[in-house]
């Protein structure tokens, strides 16, 4: 008889141990991440009466696989983009969290004799909520129409960069042993570099080849080329020196642009819940319960560390953002656990060997401890938040007032403000484009065309592609927003502003000047002079190329449209424009998108009939049906079902809408057996005696009064298959019908036929 892997012997043992404690805990309210960890505890080696993993090798690997798909899941809900218009409120409490958790965590270890890196480790853990607890908690209570719960998914997402991040600096800081130096400097900007290049290079190229392959992307390629896309950036992010995580997260980031997203979402779910069941399974497994009991008071400090710190920072930092105190509140009660990055940045410390064995499950304590609480820490808000009104001074919260009403008000996004921005924009990213192209070439392409045309001219051979390589993103550095609206309306404002709109120009030129040096330098060992001389005259034939002007905006075209090609398609079906959701300025009033479900009552009727105004206090702004949008729709507007409706409210008016909406559909619905209103097909045999015989199909009621349909008739040897309605039934016919399932029954049986 074969033998099973243990491979296979061990994934039986963590799924039905998984699937039986998730389970559990779905049925008690929990969420699933806990009933993983609860399930590798049980799996794990020091629980004896339990069936064990006999092979951790392996099933570390398909970890290491679940925290890729983890992180590739994470991006695809990221975006760049969205990073950059999560707002001041987002960026301002989430750098507030992360570096007061990260010394708060530093000091905590610390002064519980940790040491220096295990206490470094420790603040970077908890210093990241967690986005799936938090998600999952604001759907599970109707919150994520709340206006905190908007502030807080921001957070979460500027949290989700710095998380990966603090993964590239936690590593190197563990491998140099030291914090300070050039080392950690370089490694910063080697990042940086790297994430703008994947970047523009990744949106220039992955939305065009999937939309020049779209004919050929049902479900099953696309999911096969997505997970390739994301196993291949592993491997070109481990070559660079970085983690794979980091790769899965910028492919996932990536694909996030495109219009492909939310289909490559739902495929790669199965993929990601599986191998991150895996992940969070054996992340139990590394816990001993005797060593949890041994640091049972530690892991209360830190629980209670963790649950003060993230409210005090987070609320703090809220308010620092402008915010009113109640946003504030609430949103630093919703942040006080950490989740799944704790998990991996616990993992990162004990593959390098850098953080003690009783880390890990320490913090993963923790984090069940915080998790547990979330629910009761949401609905703990209001009351914290009457609490402090009580408490705070009355000048304070006037000043807070001004303070929050003043900076949701005061636009100070002057034209140089504009100007600048943009041009650090285009700066940052061609420049990085251009450097990892000359790095490219000059490692590994102009070798090979120097082994075949040897000596100067296979150097000036090189140098002459890699210039015209490069030639568009320089011309872009030099050239663009010189012509822009912000340029000359400062040009022409103020004559002040000539010198340094000039200088500025000239600084780009020179910057581009240097750049082409880099390959001249290397590729030709000549005087300083002569070098000089062939990067100005370069960098002038780039000015003053229209060939060049033409391809840099034909590139800048292209990486426009597929930078924004999600964002317009989103925009098209998504209920809620963000223009108009932008031009709302009321502080307490915000946008909410409501479907009207089938067999409700408000279906059919008109909206002055429904009054929505009167009994909740909340407008309809826009009918969504379809492809077709109704703004402002008038009292004849009649509602139809999968219509969405636009609302606009405060957080109080639209939970009132929503439970009145709720309890009106509740009202109306009539409980049905919907197993009895299946169709079947079942036969029965005219008896003698029956009140069938003699009568024809149509004369027997069969179909007007019982709802079936006669579909075959067997007489003697003779069938007749949709026999005619002027068929006679005659003793001994098996008579063939369909239709619902009591109805054919009581035909079946004899019973008289009755009227619906």
């Amino acid at each position: 008889m074969s033998q099973i892997s243990s491979l296979i012997s061990d994934l039986a043992v963590i799924l039905i141990a998984a699937g039986a404690v998730t389970l559990l805990f779905k049925w008690l309210k929990q969420p699933v991440v806990l009933g993983y960890i609860v399930a590798g505890i049980l799996t794990g080696s020091s629980i004896k009466f339990f069936p064990t993993v006999t092979n951790m090798a392996s099933i570390d690997v398909w970890a290491d696989i679940g925290v890729i798909f983890l992180l590739f899941a994470l991006g695809l809900d990221f975006s760049f983009k969205k990073l950059v218009k999560v707002g001041g409120t987002a960026l301002t409490g989430a750098i507030t969290i992360v570096i007061g958790m990260m010394t708060l965590g530093y000091i905590c270890g610390l002064l519980l004799g940790w040491g220096h890196m295990n206490s470094l480790f420790l603040g970077g853990m908890l210093s990241m909520s967690s986005t799936t607890i938090i998600y999952k908690a604001f759907d599970d209570m109707g919150l994520r129409n709340q206006r905190f719960a908007g502030v807080v998914f921001g957070i979460l997402v500027v949290e989700d960069l710095f998380a990966v991040l603090m993964m590239v600096l936690l590593s190197t800081v563990a491998v140099s042993k030291d914090v300070e130096g050039m080392q950690l400097l370089n490694d910063v900007i080697k990042l940086g570099v790297f994430l703008l290049f994947s970047f523009a290079v990744g949106i220039y190229l992955i939305p065009t080849f999937l939309n020049r392959t779209n004919r050929y992307l049902n479900d099953e390629t696309l999911l096969i080329v997505s997970l390739g896309l994301c196993l291949g950036m592993v491997l070109v992010a481990t070559k660079a020196g970085f983690s794979s995580a980091l790769g899965a997260f910028i492919m996932g980031s990536l694909l996030a642009e495109t219009i492909y997203a939310e289909r490559i979402e739902r495929l790669v779910k199965p993929v990601k819940d599986l191998f991150g069941a895996i992940f969070f399974v054996s992340v139990g497994m590394l816990i001993d319960p005797n060593l949890l009991w041994e640091y049972k008071y530690q892991i209360l400090i830190i629980t209670a560390v963790v649950m003060v710190g993230q409210i005090l920072f987070s609320t703090f930092g809220v308010l620092l953002s402008g915010q009113p105190m109640r946003i504030a509140v609430q949103s630093g009660f919703s942040l006080a656990q950490i989740g799944e990055f704790a998990f991996i940045i616990a993992g990162l410390g004990l593959s390098l060997k850098v953080t003690g064995h009783f880390l890990y499950p320490v913090v993963v304590a923790v984090s069940v401890i915080t998790t547990f609480f979330t629910p009761y820490m949401i609905r703990l808000a209001p009351h914290a938040t009457k609490f402090a009104e009580r408490v705070i001074p009355i000048a304070w919260q006037h000043f807070l007032d001004r303070y929050s009403s003043g900076s949701t008000t005061v636009r100070q996004k002057g034209t140089w403000n504009k100007l600048l921005r943009s041009l650090a924009r285009i700066v940052g990213t061609y420049t990085a484009i251009t450097l990892v192209l000359i790095f490219l070439w000059l490692q590994f392409v102009s070798p090979f065309i120097v082994s075949y045309v040897p000596g100067i001219w296979g150097r000036i051979l090189s140098l002459a592609i890699i210039l015209l390589i490069i030639s568009p993103m320089l011309r872009a550095i030099m050239m663009k927003k010189n012509h822009s609206i912000e340029y000359k309306r400062l040009w022409a404002d103020n004559k002040f502003n000539r010198g340094p709109l000039v200088s500025l120009v000239i600084l780009r030129i020179l910057f581009c000047i240097g750049l082409i040096m880099i390959p001249i330098t290397q590729l030709i060992n000549e005087a300083t002079g002569v070098m000089l001389a062939i990067a100005a005259t370069v960098t002038v034939v780039i000015i003053s190329s229209r060939r060049l002007k033409k391809q840099s905006i034909l590139i800048e075209r292209r990486f426009f449209n597929n930078l924004t090609a999600r964002e317009e398609e989103s925009d098209r079906k998504a209920p809620i424009r963000r223009q108009f959701a932008n031009h709302l300025l009321e502080r307490d009033l915000h946008l909410a998108d409501f479907e009207v479900k089938q067999n409700s009552p408000s279906m059919g009727r008109m909206l002055k009939e429904l009054n929505f105004r009167q009994k909740c206090n909340v407008n309809v702004v826009t009918i969504v049906r379809g492809d077709v949008r109704i703004n402002i729709p008038g009292g004849e507007e009649r509602l139809f079902p999968m219509d969405k409706l636009v609302v606009v409210g405060s957080d109080d008016d639209l939970n009132h809408f929503r439970a009145y909406i709720d309890e009106q559909y509740k009202e109306s619905a009539v409980t049905t057996d919907e197993y009895n209103k299946d169709v079947i097909m079942e036969q029965f045999v005219v008896n003698p005696g029956s009140g069938l015989i003699g009568k024809s199909i149509i004369e027997s009621g069969i179909r007007d009064k019982a709802a079936c349909l006669v579909i075959g008739i067997e007489h003697d040897s003779t069938s007749f298959r949709n026999p005619p309605p002027t068929t006679i039934f005659e003793v001994g016919d098996v008579v063939w019908i369909v239709g619902e399932r009591d109805k054919v029954y009581r035909l079946s049986e004899g019973k008289t036929v009755e009227t619906n």
